[in-house]
Protein backbone atom coordinates (compact mmCIF):
# COMPACT_ATOMS: atom_id res chain seq x y z
CA UNK A 1 0.00 0.00 0.00
CA UNK A 2 1.29 3.44 -0.96
CA UNK A 3 0.25 6.64 0.84
CA UNK A 4 0.82 9.98 -0.89
CA UNK A 5 0.44 13.03 1.34
CA UNK A 6 -1.18 15.71 -0.81
CA UNK A 7 -2.12 18.14 1.96
CA UNK A 8 -2.48 18.66 5.69
CA UNK A 9 0.90 17.29 6.79
CA UNK A 10 3.25 19.78 8.41
CA UNK A 11 0.48 22.32 7.86
CA UNK A 12 -3.11 23.09 8.84
CA UNK A 13 -5.63 22.78 6.05
CA UNK A 14 -6.08 21.17 2.59
CA UNK A 15 -6.20 17.70 4.14
CA UNK A 16 -5.83 15.08 1.42
CA UNK A 17 -4.25 11.61 1.33
CA UNK A 18 -3.75 9.49 -1.76
CA UNK A 19 -3.90 5.72 -1.34
CA UNK A 20 -2.82 3.19 -3.97
CA UNK A 21 -3.15 -0.58 -3.73
CA UNK A 22 -3.41 -3.25 -6.42
CA UNK A 23 -4.05 -0.69 -9.15
CA UNK A 24 -6.84 1.08 -7.22
CA UNK A 25 -6.21 4.76 -6.52
CA UNK A 26 -8.26 6.73 -3.99
CA UNK A 27 -8.19 10.13 -2.38
CA UNK A 28 -9.21 10.49 1.25
CA UNK A 29 -10.66 14.01 1.59
CA UNK A 30 -9.98 17.03 -0.62
CA UNK A 31 -9.70 20.17 1.48
CA UNK A 32 -8.49 23.73 1.06
CA UNK A 33 -6.10 25.81 3.16
CA UNK A 34 -7.94 28.95 4.20
CA UNK A 35 -4.76 30.88 5.05
CA UNK A 36 -3.37 30.32 1.53
CA UNK A 37 -6.21 31.76 -0.56
CA UNK A 38 -5.06 33.01 -3.99
CA UNK A 39 -1.90 30.86 -3.84
CA UNK A 40 -1.19 27.35 -5.20
CA UNK A 41 -1.13 26.01 -1.62
CA UNK A 42 -4.85 26.72 -1.28
CA UNK A 43 -5.54 23.38 -2.98
CA UNK A 44 -4.06 19.89 -2.48
CA UNK A 45 -0.68 19.24 -4.08
CA UNK A 46 -2.04 17.16 -6.96
CA UNK A 47 -1.35 17.22 -10.69
CA UNK A 48 -4.03 16.84 -13.37
CA UNK A 49 -2.43 13.51 -14.29
CA UNK A 50 -2.77 12.24 -10.72
CA UNK A 51 -6.38 13.39 -10.54
CA UNK A 52 -7.26 11.75 -13.84
CA UNK A 53 -5.78 8.47 -12.56
CA UNK A 54 -7.82 8.56 -9.33
CA UNK A 55 -10.72 6.11 -9.21
CA UNK A 56 -12.70 7.56 -6.29
CA UNK A 57 -12.69 10.11 -3.49
CA UNK A 58 -13.87 9.32 0.03
CA UNK A 59 -14.99 12.35 2.05
CA UNK A 60 -14.98 12.02 5.84
CA UNK A 61 -17.00 15.20 6.55
CA UNK A 62 -18.08 18.52 5.13
CA UNK A 63 -15.76 21.10 6.72
CA UNK A 64 -13.82 23.20 4.23
CA UNK A 65 -10.37 21.86 5.13
CA UNK A 66 -11.56 18.37 4.14
CA UNK A 67 -13.93 18.93 1.22
CA UNK A 68 -13.85 22.41 -0.34
CA UNK A 69 -11.38 21.35 -3.07
CA UNK A 70 -13.78 18.73 -4.43
CA UNK A 71 -14.92 20.95 -7.31
CA UNK A 72 -11.30 21.88 -8.04
CA UNK A 73 -10.47 18.18 -8.33
CA UNK A 74 -13.28 17.74 -10.84
CA UNK A 75 -12.12 20.79 -12.80
CA UNK A 76 -8.59 19.39 -13.04
CA UNK A 77 -9.11 15.83 -14.16
CA UNK A 78 -10.93 13.73 -11.56
CA UNK A 79 -13.89 11.85 -13.05
CA UNK A 80 -14.61 9.08 -10.56
CA UNK A 81 -17.16 8.47 -7.84
CA UNK A 82 -17.40 10.43 -4.57
CA UNK A 83 -18.28 8.39 -1.47
CA UNK A 84 -19.87 10.47 1.29
CA UNK A 85 -22.62 10.32 3.91
CA UNK A 86 -25.84 12.25 3.16
CA UNK A 87 -25.16 14.65 6.04
CA UNK A 88 -21.63 15.37 4.84
CA UNK A 89 -22.93 15.94 1.33
CA UNK A 90 -25.29 18.60 2.69
CA UNK A 91 -22.40 20.29 4.50
CA UNK A 92 -20.20 20.04 1.41
CA UNK A 93 -22.46 22.34 -0.58
CA UNK A 94 -22.21 24.97 2.17
CA UNK A 95 -18.41 24.73 2.26
CA UNK A 96 -18.20 25.04 -1.51
CA UNK A 97 -20.43 28.11 -1.48
CA UNK A 98 -18.00 29.86 0.85
CA UNK A 99 -14.61 28.55 -0.29
CA UNK A 100 -14.83 27.41 -3.93
CA UNK A 101 -15.30 29.29 -7.18
CA UNK A 102 -18.77 29.27 -8.71
CA UNK A 103 -17.53 26.93 -11.42
CA UNK A 104 -16.04 24.51 -8.90
CA UNK A 105 -19.22 24.52 -6.84
CA UNK A 106 -21.30 23.77 -9.94
CA UNK A 107 -19.04 20.87 -10.93
CA UNK A 108 -19.26 19.42 -7.41
CA UNK A 109 -23.05 19.45 -7.55
CA UNK A 110 -22.83 17.38 -10.74
CA UNK A 111 -20.42 14.81 -9.26
CA UNK A 112 -21.26 11.10 -9.13
CA UNK A 113 -22.09 10.70 -5.45
CA UNK A 114 -22.35 7.33 -3.76
CA UNK A 115 -23.55 6.85 -0.18
CA UNK A 116 -20.77 5.94 2.22
CA UNK A 117 -22.15 3.24 4.53
CA UNK A 118 -21.78 3.67 8.30
CA UNK A 119 -23.83 0.65 9.37
CA UNK A 120 -21.03 -1.91 9.53
CA UNK A 121 -21.80 -3.24 6.05
CA UNK A 122 -18.57 -1.85 4.62
CA UNK A 123 -17.59 -1.17 1.04
CA UNK A 124 -15.43 -3.01 -1.49
CA UNK A 125 -13.34 -1.05 -4.01
CA UNK A 126 -10.92 -3.21 -5.98
CA UNK A 127 -8.60 -4.95 -3.52
CA UNK A 128 -9.69 -2.70 -0.65
CA UNK A 129 -12.24 -3.44 2.04
CA UNK A 130 -13.44 -0.16 3.53
CA UNK A 131 -15.24 0.29 6.83
CA UNK A 132 -16.24 3.47 8.65
CA UNK A 133 -17.51 4.64 12.02
CA UNK A 134 -18.88 7.80 13.58
CA UNK A 135 -16.15 10.34 14.28
CA UNK A 136 -17.52 12.31 17.26
CA UNK A 137 -16.62 15.54 15.42
CA UNK A 138 -19.79 16.36 13.48
CA UNK A 139 -23.02 14.73 12.38
CA UNK A 140 -22.28 12.71 9.25
CA UNK A 141 -18.55 12.66 10.01
CA UNK A 142 -16.65 9.38 9.89
CA UNK A 143 -13.29 7.75 10.37
CA UNK A 144 -12.31 5.30 7.65
CA UNK A 145 -10.31 2.05 7.59
CA UNK A 146 -8.96 0.62 4.33
CA UNK A 147 -7.59 -2.91 4.28
CA UNK A 148 -5.78 -4.78 1.50
CA UNK A 149 -4.05 -8.16 1.66
CA UNK A 150 -1.17 -6.79 3.72
CA UNK A 151 -2.03 -3.57 5.56
CA UNK A 152 -4.83 -2.21 7.75
CA UNK A 153 -4.73 1.58 7.34
CA UNK A 154 -7.03 3.80 9.40
CA UNK A 155 -7.54 7.44 8.53
CA UNK A 156 -9.06 9.30 11.45
CA UNK A 157 -10.16 12.39 9.59
CA UNK A 158 -11.29 14.67 12.43
CA UNK A 159 -12.31 12.72 15.53
CA UNK A 160 -13.29 13.41 19.14
CA UNK A 161 -13.56 10.42 21.44
CA UNK A 162 -14.78 12.45 24.43
CA UNK A 163 -17.29 14.82 22.84
CA UNK A 164 -20.35 15.27 25.08
CA UNK A 165 -22.48 15.95 21.98
CA UNK A 166 -21.36 13.74 19.06
CA UNK A 167 -20.82 9.98 19.35
CA UNK A 168 -17.60 8.28 18.22
CA UNK A 169 -17.32 4.59 17.42
CA UNK A 170 -14.16 2.76 18.57
CA UNK A 171 -11.40 2.48 16.01
CA UNK A 172 -10.47 -1.04 14.86
CA UNK A 173 -7.09 -2.77 15.17
CA UNK A 174 -4.72 -1.23 12.64
CA UNK A 175 -1.18 -1.40 11.33
CA UNK A 176 -0.98 2.27 10.31
CA UNK A 177 -3.07 5.17 11.64
CA UNK A 178 -3.28 8.75 10.38
CA UNK A 179 -4.11 10.64 13.57
CA UNK A 180 -5.96 13.93 13.86
CA UNK A 181 -3.01 15.79 15.42
CA UNK A 182 -4.61 19.25 15.42
CA UNK A 183 -3.94 19.95 19.12
CA UNK A 184 -0.54 18.32 19.56
CA UNK A 185 0.13 17.74 23.25
CA UNK A 186 -2.73 19.91 24.56
CA UNK A 187 -4.46 17.81 27.22
CA UNK A 188 -7.05 20.14 28.77
CA UNK A 189 -10.31 18.23 29.12
CA UNK A 190 -13.52 19.18 27.26
CA UNK A 191 -15.27 19.74 30.60
CA UNK A 192 -12.65 22.20 31.81
CA UNK A 193 -12.68 24.13 28.54
CA UNK A 194 -16.48 24.20 28.51
CA UNK A 195 -16.45 25.70 31.99
CA UNK A 196 -13.94 28.35 30.90
CA UNK A 197 -16.15 29.33 27.97
CA UNK A 198 -19.29 29.45 30.14
CA UNK A 199 -17.49 31.67 32.66
CA UNK A 200 -16.33 34.02 29.89
CA UNK A 201 -19.86 34.29 28.46
CA UNK A 202 -21.33 35.05 31.89
CA UNK A 203 -18.75 37.83 32.29
CA UNK A 204 -20.04 39.36 29.02
CA UNK A 205 -23.76 38.97 29.66
CA UNK A 206 -24.55 42.25 27.87
CA UNK A 207 -23.67 40.62 24.57
CA UNK A 208 -20.83 38.87 22.75
CA UNK A 209 -20.05 37.25 19.41
CA UNK A 210 -19.16 33.54 19.19
CA UNK A 211 -18.06 32.65 15.64
CA UNK A 212 -18.37 28.95 14.84
CA UNK A 213 -18.69 26.60 11.87
CA UNK A 214 -22.31 26.12 10.89
CA UNK A 215 -22.20 22.40 11.70
CA UNK A 216 -20.25 20.59 14.42
CA UNK A 217 -18.93 23.08 16.95
CA UNK A 218 -22.17 25.07 16.77
CA UNK A 219 -23.99 22.20 18.50
CA UNK A 220 -21.18 21.87 21.06
CA UNK A 221 -21.54 25.57 21.89
CA UNK A 222 -25.33 25.34 22.07
CA UNK A 223 -24.91 22.74 24.80
CA UNK A 224 -22.65 24.85 27.03
CA UNK A 225 -23.32 28.58 26.47
CA UNK A 226 -25.35 29.99 29.41
CA UNK A 227 -27.80 32.87 29.51
CA UNK A 228 -29.41 34.74 26.64
CA UNK A 229 -28.63 33.27 23.24
CA UNK A 230 -29.08 34.65 19.71
CA UNK A 231 -28.63 32.97 16.33
CA UNK A 232 -27.37 34.46 13.09
CA UNK A 233 -29.22 33.70 9.82
CA UNK A 234 -28.92 30.03 8.91
CA UNK A 235 -27.83 28.90 12.37
CA UNK A 236 -31.24 27.78 13.63
CA UNK A 237 -31.83 25.54 10.61
CA UNK A 238 -28.34 24.04 10.96
CA UNK A 239 -28.89 23.29 14.64
CA UNK A 240 -32.28 21.76 13.89
CA UNK A 241 -30.64 19.53 11.28
CA UNK A 242 -28.09 18.35 13.83
CA UNK A 243 -30.73 17.69 16.49
CA UNK A 244 -32.72 15.56 14.03
CA UNK A 245 -29.61 13.47 13.38
CA UNK A 246 -30.12 11.53 16.63
CA UNK A 247 -27.97 8.60 15.49
CA UNK A 248 -24.91 10.87 15.41
CA UNK A 249 -25.45 12.26 18.93
CA UNK A 250 -24.63 10.93 22.37
CA UNK A 251 -27.61 9.43 24.27
CA UNK A 252 -30.10 12.04 25.49
CA UNK A 253 -28.31 14.93 23.80
CA UNK A 254 -30.98 15.61 21.17
CA UNK A 255 -33.53 16.52 23.84
CA UNK A 256 -31.11 18.77 25.71
CA UNK A 257 -30.16 20.62 22.54
CA UNK A 258 -33.79 21.02 21.49
CA UNK A 259 -34.70 22.56 24.86
CA UNK A 260 -31.80 25.00 24.63
CA UNK A 261 -32.58 25.92 21.03
CA UNK A 262 -36.16 26.77 21.98
CA UNK A 263 -34.86 29.57 24.23
CA UNK A 264 -32.73 31.24 21.52
CA UNK A 265 -33.71 34.36 19.61
CA UNK A 266 -32.87 35.28 16.01
CA UNK A 267 -30.59 38.09 14.81
CA UNK A 268 -30.64 39.69 11.37
CA UNK A 269 -27.61 41.12 9.59
CA UNK A 270 -29.04 44.66 9.47
CA UNK A 271 -29.81 44.78 13.21
CA UNK A 272 -27.49 45.98 16.02
CA UNK A 273 -25.55 43.22 17.71
CA UNK A 274 -27.83 41.65 20.34
CA UNK A 275 -27.50 41.73 24.11
CA UNK A 276 -26.91 37.99 24.05
CA UNK A 277 -24.30 35.45 23.08
CA UNK A 278 -24.53 35.40 19.27
CA UNK A 279 -23.69 32.17 17.42
CA UNK A 280 -22.68 33.01 13.86
CA UNK A 281 -20.77 31.27 11.09
CA UNK A 282 -18.15 30.87 9.79
CA UNK A 283 -15.64 30.55 12.61
CA UNK A 284 -13.00 32.91 11.18
CA UNK A 285 -14.91 35.84 9.72
CA UNK A 286 -13.82 34.98 6.17
CA UNK A 287 -17.41 34.55 4.99
CA UNK A 288 -20.98 34.11 6.19
CA UNK A 289 -22.76 36.13 8.90
CA UNK A 290 -19.60 36.08 11.04
CA UNK A 291 -18.00 38.51 8.62
CA UNK A 292 -20.73 41.09 9.27
CA UNK A 293 -20.87 40.37 13.00
CA UNK A 294 -17.12 40.75 13.45
CA UNK A 295 -17.06 44.01 11.54
CA UNK A 296 -19.78 45.32 13.88
CA UNK A 297 -17.96 44.02 16.93
CA UNK A 298 -14.75 45.72 15.83
CA UNK A 299 -16.47 49.05 15.25
CA UNK A 300 -18.44 48.96 18.54
CA UNK A 301 -15.77 47.34 20.78
CA UNK A 302 -18.19 44.45 21.29
CA UNK A 303 -16.75 41.33 23.00
CA UNK A 304 -15.71 38.43 20.74
CA UNK A 305 -14.64 34.92 21.69
CA UNK A 306 -13.04 32.49 19.26
CA UNK A 307 -13.18 28.82 20.21
CA UNK A 308 -11.44 27.07 17.30
CA UNK A 309 -8.70 27.42 14.70
CA UNK A 310 -8.14 30.99 13.50
CA UNK A 311 -5.94 31.05 10.37
CA UNK A 312 -3.36 33.71 9.64
CA UNK A 313 -4.70 36.66 7.69
CA UNK A 314 -8.34 36.09 8.62
CA UNK A 315 -10.50 38.82 10.23
CA UNK A 316 -10.42 36.74 13.40
CA UNK A 317 -6.63 36.70 13.44
CA UNK A 318 -6.53 40.50 13.04
CA UNK A 319 -8.88 40.99 15.99
CA UNK A 320 -6.79 38.67 18.17
CA UNK A 321 -3.56 40.43 17.17
CA UNK A 322 -5.11 43.77 18.13
CA UNK A 323 -6.26 42.27 21.46
CA UNK A 324 -9.86 43.05 20.53
CA UNK A 325 -11.00 39.45 20.91
CA UNK A 326 -10.32 36.50 23.20
CA UNK A 327 -9.65 32.83 22.44
CA UNK A 328 -10.50 29.69 24.42
CA UNK A 329 -10.17 26.42 22.54
CA UNK A 330 -13.24 24.19 22.71
CA UNK A 331 -12.00 20.65 22.05
CA UNK A 332 -13.46 19.48 18.74
CA UNK A 333 -10.36 17.44 17.91
CA UNK A 334 -8.57 14.85 20.06
CA UNK A 335 -6.46 16.05 22.96
CA UNK A 336 -3.25 14.27 23.92
CA UNK A 337 -4.90 11.63 26.13
CA UNK A 338 -7.34 10.70 23.37
CA UNK A 339 -4.60 10.22 20.77
CA UNK A 340 -2.55 8.15 23.22
CA UNK A 341 -5.62 5.98 23.80
CA UNK A 342 -6.19 5.62 20.05
CA UNK A 343 -2.60 4.52 19.52
CA UNK A 344 -2.89 1.90 22.27
CA UNK A 345 -6.31 0.61 21.24
CA UNK A 346 -5.44 0.19 17.56
CA UNK A 347 -2.00 -1.31 18.23
CA UNK A 348 -0.59 0.53 15.21
CA UNK A 349 3.14 0.20 14.62
CA UNK A 350 3.23 3.39 12.53
CA UNK A 351 1.44 6.68 13.20
CA UNK A 352 1.35 9.81 11.08
CA UNK A 353 -0.38 13.04 12.07
CA UNK A 354 -2.40 15.45 9.94
CA UNK A 355 -3.82 18.94 10.40
CA UNK A 356 -0.96 20.59 12.29
CA UNK A 357 2.38 22.24 11.71
CA UNK A 358 5.60 20.37 12.46
CA UNK A 359 6.35 21.92 15.89
CA UNK A 360 2.90 20.86 17.11
CA UNK A 361 3.38 17.38 15.67
CA UNK A 362 6.79 17.06 17.29
CA UNK A 363 5.37 17.89 20.71
CA UNK A 364 2.82 15.12 20.23
CA UNK A 365 5.59 12.77 19.13
CA UNK A 366 7.25 12.99 22.54
CA UNK A 367 4.33 10.95 23.88
CA UNK A 368 3.89 8.55 20.94
CA UNK A 369 7.04 6.60 20.00
CA UNK A 370 5.41 5.21 16.83
CA UNK A 371 4.64 8.68 15.45
CA UNK A 372 6.58 9.92 12.42
CA UNK A 373 6.92 13.58 13.31
CA UNK A 374 8.91 14.47 10.19
CA UNK A 375 6.44 13.73 7.38
CA UNK A 376 5.12 16.66 5.37
CA UNK A 377 2.90 17.33 2.40
CA UNK A 378 4.56 15.89 -0.71
CA UNK A 379 5.98 12.81 1.02
CA UNK A 380 5.17 9.30 -0.17
CA UNK A 381 5.13 6.35 2.24
CA UNK A 382 5.27 2.66 1.35
CA UNK A 383 3.50 0.81 4.16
Amino acid sequence: MRLSLHGGFGEKGRTCIGLESGGMRLLLDAGIKTSARDTPDYYPALSPEELAATDAIIITHGHEDHVAALGWCLAHGFAGDVYITPEARRDTYLSLADYATAHEAQLARQARFETLPVDGAGLRLGPLTITTGRSGHIGGGVWCQLVDRNVRFTYCGDVVAESPVFAMDPLPASDVVALDASYGDDDVSPGERAQQIATWVRAHAQGCVLPTPLYGRSAELLAIVPGALALAPGMRAALEDQIRGVAWLTPGMAGQLAQRLATAGDWSLDAPLPRAALLCHDGMGLSGPARVALEGARDDAHPVLFTGHVPEGSPGAHLLAQQRADWIRLPTHPRLSENVAIARATGASLLIGHSCELPTLQRLGRHLPALRSDVVTGDVLEV
